[in-house]
């Protein structure tokens, strides 16, 4: 039977706007609490796959979306010196027909100001610090940091790896260093001349590093990720550390020409710590849940931490429609602990492939890649909601 609930999600992030709307579609009343007292998303930008922006259009979203979005051509990954292909695969026309829904390269401030407007001000509300949660006659008492209250029957957490929420759920820090940091930058596209095919995600992959740079917007700018290995120590006394351009730039300067600008021109001049997450035993207790990053923080060597979010939210949604508060929610975390826990586990090995010095390793590597549409089949062709609508008898 479902749930005539109320809904209080707390972080106005990604997640937990997709999970609002969602549940609005749905006739469910959701409230976000954004500790924020304006919205601002760390990171420049965002690689939706289909797996995400198919709900997104579900949500009404796709007007907005392309106007505010790049379709990149190809997914190529190269050598780290020469430049040589090693592999490419189609990401235009091909991929939407293959997998239901595109590929787009927008601005995570973008992306968000499109969910903040469709959810609306009076659904998104700012300046609200969770500081405690307690049982009540009605669900839930949530208690924030500027003196207010509010009660809700279920409390999501959408509130990232640092999650408060979690908490509540479980005394377990799963944070776990990967050995490695990255730095970023916006770049326009004039800025690198040498760069060959600007309009594609590519990967360049070389020893102890590798760079991800895909387009946004009008496909003038190019966003980029360049991640390097660093000392356990760095990450236990800096997760984000101001460093020179010449630092940020040493580890490529052998690199290829297009490479080079790219680091060479950002204006970012700081590394953070990339973490991924050990698994939780539970996601939910008490009507209390998590949701995205703070369940299941992962590398971002595959583009999916925004992605598992949104399918998060799809499937969450779809539950607490369908279901009694407590089956809701174990359903949801019976239908995406899996998943999330295969592709965590798959961008912890990306991590190491991409970083192997030139030889047999990375010949064998190279040959894998052929595989590479396999793998986007398993993670970009899931359906969340399909996949939650058929998991029990209605």
């Amino acid at each position: 039977m479902a749930m005539a609930a109320t809904v209080a999600i707390i972080g106005g992030g990604i997640g937990g706007l997709t999970l609002a709307l969602g549940l609005r579609r749905r006739g469910l009343d959701a409230v976000v609490y954004e500790r924020a007292a304006e919205l601002h998303e760390v990171g420049a930008a965002v690689a939706l796959s289909a797996n995400g922006t198919r709900v997104l259009h579900d949500l009404g979203l796709s007007g907005e979306l392309v106007e505010r979005s790049a379709v990149p051509t190809e997914l190529i990954y190269r050598h780290w010196g020469g430049g040589r292909r090693i592999a490419a695969y189609e990401v235009g026309q091909g991929y939407s027909a293959r997998f239901g829904a595109p590929y787009y390269g927008v601005h995570r401030a973008d992306l968000q100001q499109i969910l903040a407007s469709a959810c609306g001000s009076e659904r998104l509300l700012l300046g609200k610090q969770l500081v405690d949660v307690s049982p009540s006659a009605r669900g839930h008492r949530l208690r924030f940091a500027d003196g207010t209250d509010a009660h809700a029957d279920v409390v999501v957490g959408a509130d990232g790896v640092h999650s408060t929420v979690r908490r509540w759920i479980s005394d377990v820090d799963p944070a776990v260093y990967s050995g490695t940091s990255g730095f970023r930058g916006l770049i326009a596209v004039d800025a690198m001349p040498s760069l060959p095919d600007p309009g594609a995600i590519q990967f360049w992959m070389g020893p102890g590093a590798h760079v991800l740079h895909y387009p946004i917007g009008d496909g003038s700018v190019v966003n980029f990720l360049a991640v390097v290995h660093e000392p356990s120590e760095w990450a236990a006394q800096h997760w984000v550390r101001e460093v020179s351009p010449e630092a940020l730039e040493a580890p490529f300067r052998a690199w290829h020409p297009g490479v080079r600008e790219m680091v060479g021109a950002t204006t970012v001049h700081r590394r953070w710590a990339l973490f991924g997450q050990a698994p939780l035993n539970r996601w939910h207790r008490d009507g209390i849940v998590l949701l995205g990053d703070a369940a299941h923080a992962m590398l971002p060597h595959h583009g999916q931490g925004a992605n598992q979010t949104i399918e998060d939210a799809a499937t969450l949604a779809e539950c607490l429609h369908r279901d009694s508060r407590d089956d809701a929610l174990a359903r949801y975390e019976r239908l995406r602990k899996p998943r999330t826990r295969a592709v965590q586990r798959s961008s912890w090995v990306a991590s190491d492939l991409l970083h192997v010095p030139d030889g047999p390793a990375a010949n064998e590597r190279d040959q894998a890649l052929a595989n590479i549409p396999a793998t986007l089949r398993w993670i970009h062709g899931h359906d969340a909601e399909a996949t939650a609508r058929a998991s029990g008898r209605y």
